[in-house]
């Protein structure tokens, strides 16, 4: 189903509207939001002059250092008593990025969620069981609404406690799980822990997952763990633009639709700001053309991907994004070498011996980083060999993708940290004292 008209505008037609969006959206901000009056204003752009798409580029980039130096209100458009909802970040890395919303943007946010709900096969029979956390984390509510205003039956569960998650999943006949791949697969472990076989069991028919990276490995290993019937799709989105939503992906699995009239796309050189060709890889850059709280300008996501413009099976004519390759600042510099921990999963996923669960250690010696990749087995086994010719075959596809060598320690079933929320590869100790 297609939830908006929108969806399948023209190439011509979603341009017009964008480009008006853009004006107005450019116009207001440089009136009600000091911080981008001075940028523009150092850069000698005015409103007036953004008289095309691809004037897009005369304007500065914002970053997440730019909303905390003006934490907390600083980029809003809106005095704070229009604000009717105000999210926060953990600001576990300095100050928290706050971003708030007029009830106009909560009715935007709830049609784009609708949108990409829609686009993974949810309908008003489902009961939707969201596994995220409730609370200053955008992700919960943004699916809570948009799933609602389809006329899904909502189950508030949050995070934690996986056990009576698969009780409510059992006696609610719940069919959708929110969840990140990493926790749906958790969840899948411990019902089996329970004797609870998930595809025989539960009635779980469609995944919308988000928060954290979707690799085509990760899906088949969602696929064995729920069954090959689950309609599984990842969709995107980060509080800073509005929360899920930017984008999703539909039943073609050929990418995630950009919701183009209200957020503009560009693809750029992370290192050079440079716009790159349609069809390049390089950094995700979103302009937010009809958020009335925080209308960011060309806003720096880090995320790395690359744009597709040519209509979709599945009927909609937005422009789609690839599934995130990582963050440009999850990479990793080793020996010279760029890894992202996307490239090791899909190597750790396509070893059958090795399960899903795995953490990646970058450590000093002397002069020389050393790579170390910690990953669970399937199943125990005594045998040495064995364990020998695993660590062997991993090690080698490793170097066949990343280009180096990397250390791997196979660990026992059950050993590894495991996450309600976003999880955490990546323990980098190379600069730790």
């Amino acid at each position: 189903m297609i939830w908006s008209k929108e969806e399948t505008l023209s190439r011509a037609e979603m341009e017009k509207l964008q480009l008006s969006r853009l004006q107005e959206t450019v116009a207001r901000v440089y009136e009600k939001v000091p911080y981008y009056r001075a940028k523009m204003d150092e850069m000698g752009v005015k409103p007036q002059d953004i008289q095309s798409l691809a004037d897009l580029q005369k304007l500065p980039f914002t970053t997440k250092q730019d909303m905390r130096d003006t934490y907390p209100f600083g980029l809003f458009a809106v005095p704070q008593d229009e604000l009717v909802r105000i999210h926060a970040s953990s600001g576990t890395t300095g100050k928290p990025t706050v971003v708030g919303y007029t009830r106009g943007d909560l009715e935007t946010w709830t049609d784009c969620v609708a949108r990409i709900a829609c686009m993974g096969g949810a309908t008003e029979k489902d009961v939707a069981q969201i596994c995220f956390g409730y609370g200053m984390f955008t992700g919960a509510l943004g699916l809570h609404y948009g799933l609602e205003k389809i006329g899904a039956a909502i189950v508030p569960s949050s995070t934690g406690n996986s056990e009576k998650q698969l009780m409510y999943m059992k006696d609610f006949h719940t069919s959708l799980l929110v969840a990140t791949p990493s926790y749906a697969l958790r969840l899948a472990e411990v019902a089996r822990e329970l004797g609870i076989e998930p595809q025989r069991d539960l009635g779980v028919k469609i995944a919308l997952v988000g928060s954290e990276l979707l690799t085509d490995a990760m899906r088949e290993e969602m696929h064995l763990a729920w069954g090959r019937d689950v309609k599984i799709t990842s969709n995107y989105g980060m509080s800073e633009l509005m929360g899920p939503g930017v984008s999703g992906e539909c039943l073609e699995h050929c990418g995630m639709h950009i919701n183009e009239d209200y957020f503009i796309p560009e693809i750029i050189d992370s290192n050079t700001g440079e716009v790159l060709p349609i069809g390049e890889k390089g950094e995700l850059v979103i302009t937010c053309i009809k958020k009335e709280g925080l209308p960011l300008i060309r806003y720096r996501t880090k995320d790395v991907t690359r744009l597709f413009y040519e209509p979709c099976a599945c009927g909609r004519t937005t422009c789609r994004m690839e599934n995130l390759s990582g963050r440009s600042d999850d990479m990793l510099k080793i020996r010279g070498v760029n890894v992202f921990p996307g490239q090791i999963e899909e190597v750790v996923l396509s070893v059958p011996e090795l399960g899903p669960h795995y953490e990646i250690v970058v450590e000093r010696e002397g002069y020389t980083d050393k790579l170390t990749v910690r990953v669970e087995l399937n199943k125990e086994t005594d045998s040495f060999a064995e364990l020998q010719r695993i660590e062997a075959t991993t090690r080698n596809k490793l170097k066949v993708v990343l280009g180096l060598d990397a250390k791997i320690r196979l660990e026992s079933p059950n050993t590894l940290q495991r996450f309600e929320g976003k999880a955490k590869r990546i323990k980098d100790l190379r600069n730790v004292k």
